[in-house]
């Protein structure tokens, strides 16, 4: 070999060398890289992951609260129902009174409702044919001087009477005496059905 072959061998030697060298510098760095950013990748999946449990036991626990929610409400509502039922059945029991207990009733409720003794009592076409003489008798006999009279004319309702001193009317029906000591008495009934 001559000096230049030589020379030129050497330098294709220096090159593959260089050029060996640089290509495995290369692949170490490319290597590197590749782990670096698998490693990021696993973290970000990790943390992907971490954060979608979060999510999803908070979505659980916001689900189990308003599931809880949602059955206080319907046993609440239920309550209600049963109250409302008790308040009925109420109604009806003093619809059903034997007619003399049905009489002394309303006799006495006219004689506590009466303000001047001389009011008239409506009642419903049916109860003013049945017992409006009597309940008007008793009542009169309840007050001292008693001078109630049973009134030429009827009203729709449904047990109890009306009241009426001209203009002033006291509502005196089942319906209304119902509805006014309901907010008195829905708390006992209550305790009474529920305790």
């Amino acid at each position: 070999m001559n000096g230049i072959e030589k020379i030129t061998a050497r330098i294709a030697e220096d090159g593959k060398a260089e050029n060996d060298a640089l290509l495995a510098q290369a692949r170490a760095q490319a290597a590197e890289i590749a782990a670096k950013y698998q490693t990021e990748a696993r973290a970000a999946a990790d943390d992907i992951l971490a954060q979608g449990r979060k999510n999803a036991e908070a979505r659980a626990r916001h689900l189990d609260s308003t599931a809880q929610m949602e059955c206080r409400k319907a046993v609440l509502a239920a309550k209600q129902d049963v109250i409302e039922e008790a308040f009925q059945a109420a109604h009806k029991k003093l619809l059903d009174l034997p007619q003399a207990e049905y009489v002394t009733f309303l006799a006495g409720l006219a004689a506590k409702a009466s303000v001047t003794g001389k009011e008239k009592l409506i009642f419903s076409a049916n109860d003013k044919a049945k017992v409006g003489k009597d309940v008007v008798a008793a009542a009169n006999k309840k007050l001292a001087a008693g001078e109630l009279t049973l009134a030429e004319e009827t009203r729709p309702m449904d047990g109890g009477f009306i009241l009426s001193d001209g203009a002033v009317e006291v509502n005196c029906t089942f319906d209304t005496l119902i509805r006014l000591q309901r907010g008195a008495l829905a708390g006992e009934v209550a305790k009474a059905l529920f305790d």
